[in-house]
């Protein structure tokens, strides 16, 4: 996989819409297309990057008003994909990053990021299911790589006004430890 794109809408019709649009204008693969909280619809593919770009700019154009926020990641992080899917494979959680956005694209991009920043593993990528439309990202490594990679992670999302909050806990209690992985 070369990229990931992502297009989120306010319209679960123009998102339908969109997605058939941005799957019939490139030789793209879907990832998910589906309805999130609250009321919201996202179309997510691969594919190399020009097929990406021009699938991405088909839900754009399609979506007009209805798109709220989107992006193309060329080179994704490998652990993004696996995170989302809450399929890493963490086992022991040192320090604990935290960020939390108003909008699944702008989170998604964040933890890329974050991701690319440090040595850090993504623990679990969550997607506004459940959680009125907001998006985490909980991350862990050494508390210097969670700190760098927070920091790096946020810029983009608080540019667009999107971050609600970043958090670093040095040492979380294992209680909630257990919680995470």
């Amino acid at each position: 996989m070369e990229a990931i794109g992502l297009v989120e809408l306010n319209s679960i019709a123009k998102g339908i819409e969109a997605a058939d649009a941005m799957l019939k204008s490139a030789q793209v693969e879907l990832l998910e297309a589906k309805p999130v909280c609250p009321g919201k619809y996202i179309v997510m593919i691969s594919g190399d990057v020009a097929a990406v770009q021009s699938a991405v700019d088909a839900g754009k154009s399609i979506g007009a008003s209805a798109v709220i926020d989107d992006f193309l990641l060329p080179n994704v992080h490998p652990h993004v994909i696996k995170a989302i899917s809450s399929a890493s494979d963490i086992s022991e959680i040192k320090a604990l990053g935290i960020i939390e956005t108003f909008s699944i694209s702008s989170l998604i991009v964040a933890a890329d990021t974050a991701a690319k920043a440090g040595q850090v593993d993504l623990i679990e990528i969550r997607i506004g299911m459940g959680i009125g439309g907001k998006s985490f990202v909980t991350l862990t490594g050494d508390v210097s790589s969670v700190t760098s990679s927070v920091e790096a992670g946020v810029v983009l999302a608080s540019e667009r006004g999107m971050l609600i909050e970043k958090v670093v806990i040095p040492s979380p209690h294992y209680s909630l430890k257990q919680c995470l992985c």
